[in-house]
């Protein structure tokens, strides 16, 4: 007789890992299945996003920033220091132990909520009047058993992966993608990047600052299209200052590989053939769902034609009992949209009647100047012929900014000419990842820029140029 649950998680990532976790609070009988292995073969929690996603690269990013205001910044506060050097070993050691830590958070909690992790592999085998099927199968506690396991609700909570281009293998040491560009034994003089998405722009960020020269081939005719274009524009102005070399609008040819490093060719936004030679490429161009082998015609579900599970408004598939959530479905492919989505089909099992406003999720770029937004863009409610009036304030002139070196960016905000409803927010500067929290609050509440100019924000901080912006909404900011 197979083990039954209530509640069977697939995937142990942001998205399932909480989704399991909110089902367990609620009083269900949960198993969640992974079958992750880190390098060294052990079986680990998390998904992509704790062990060579989200968590790995902040605290790359966090070191090499370090390195970076050592070796260019300190003597602005008047603090000498000479022969600064980096050990990358130690710096992808502490990495490492990061991760470490936090996946092993993630299986105490497991223990804490009485959660049966299933190692390995699940695919759905049919129906029967118990509930759904899944095989568990490869991982078993001696390395090749399988069992079948009986759920009353499926979430399907698979993730994504790196998407590859055709002609062009990645071995992870010449042609890397995230995962092996979190891995490098040393900084390349030379690394090209193609795609000047999120996590193109946070690796080429990561090992610029650890002194490689590079250069970031898009082939989108305009830089950071999805951002609002003040924020664009200005990002693209801070990174060429930071020496990030970006060219929009190409069509990248045939990559070669050769002991001396990389050769790509390819068309510039003016139809000009370039050759490019680096050490190292990192390929960076998006995500794809992880839905293939989950066995989804056993019980009559199938992808749709770019490999996402069709889902209503609550994360419910076609199949009754069934919900997919994360990057496998609609959205965007961002970890806390996932946790918000497995919380709310945690819920909605329950019998409770959750909601997600999907314009209220934040999106955000770890680079320096960090970039942050939620709502729509200028261009986007222009577009929809939305009358509307905006704010904007230079960090240049708050006090916290100047004292922590850390003046360049701005906020704007965007409201409705005629009520005042914050429609979008949009930050680029330091900490703006802690920022926009106070913007996604405001907007849940349908607060207009007024309720945020009328605010008391602590002095001398950065939240105060939110306060700004909101006030210069109605072109009565204080400090401007």
């Amino acid at each position: 007789m197979s083990k039954e649950f209530d509640v069977v998680v697939i995937g142990a990532g942001p998205g399932g890992y909480i989704a399991a976790i909110r089902a367990a609070q609620l009083g269900k009988t949960v198993a969640c299945i992974e079958k992750w292995k880190n390098p060294a073969g052990t079986l680990k929690l998390g998904g992509t996003c704790l062990n060579v996603g989200c968590i790995p690269s902040k605290a790359l990013l966090a070191s090499s920033e370090e390195f970076e205001n050592a070796s260019h910044h300190l003597a602005d506060h008047g603090i000498s220091v000479e022969n600064v050097s980096v050990d990358i070993s130690k710096m992808m050691g502490r990495k490492d132990g990061i991760v470490e830590k936090m996946t092993k958070g993630i299986e105490f909690l497991f223990r804490k909520n009485k959660i049966t992790w299933l190692k390995g592999h699940g695919k759905f085998t049919g129906k029967t009047d118990a509930g759904v099927q899944i095989e568990v199968s490869g991982e078993g506690e001696d390395g090749a058993s399988s069992e079948v396991v009986t759920a009353k609700n499926v979430i399907i909570a698979t993730g994504s992966k790196a998407r590859h281009l055709p002609g062009i293998p990645v071995d992870n040491k010449l042609i890397a993608d995230n995962e092996g560009a979190l891995s490098f034994d040393t900084a390349p003089k030379k690394l090209a990047v193609i795609g000047a998405g999120v996590i193109g722009l946070e690796l080429g960020s990561v090992w610029r600052r650890l002194g490689a020269d590079v250069t970031v081939l898009e082939a989108l005719p305009e830089f950071l299209g999805v951002a609002d274009q003040a924020l664009s524009k200005e990002a693209a102005k801070q990174f060429k200052k930071q020496g990030l070399d970006i060219r929009v609008g190409v069509k990248v040819g045939e990559v070669k590989t050769s002991e001396n490093g990389v050769t790509i060719a390819y068309t510039d936004k003016d139809g000009n053939a370039q050759t490019l030679e680096a050490d190292r490429l990192v390929v960076s161009v998006g995500r794809v769902p992880n839905t293939d082998n989950l066995g989804l015609e056993a019980i009559g579900l199938k992808a749709n034609e770019r490999g996402f599970i069709d889902v209503d408004d609550h994360c419910a598939t076609a199949v009754p009992n069934v919900y997919a959530i994360g990057d496998v479905v609609r959205g965007p492919m961002l970890a806390h949209k996932a946790e918000d989505e497995g919380v709310l089909v945690a819920e909605v099992i329950d019998g409770q009647k959750p909601h997600i406003d999907y314009n209220c999720i934040p999106w955000v770029i770890y680079t320096e100047p960090e970039i942050a937004w939620v709502g729509k863009t200028e261009q986007q409610l222009k577009a929809e012929g939305r009358e509307i009036k905006t704010g904007q304030f230079p960090f240049m002139a708050n006090g916290r900014a100047l004292g922590i070196n850390k003046a360049d960016g701005f906020v704007k905000m965007i409201a409705d000419a005629k009520t005042d409803e914050l429609l979008g927010v949009h930050i680029i500067s330091a900490n703006a990842s802690d920022l926009i929290a106070e913007a996604v609050v405001a907007m849940e509440f349908k607060a207009a820029s007024e309720d945020i100019g009328r605010i008391c924000h602590p002095h001398p901080s950065l939240s105060e140029v939110m306060r700004e912006a909101a006030l210069a909404v109605d072109k009565r900011a204080l400090n401007m």
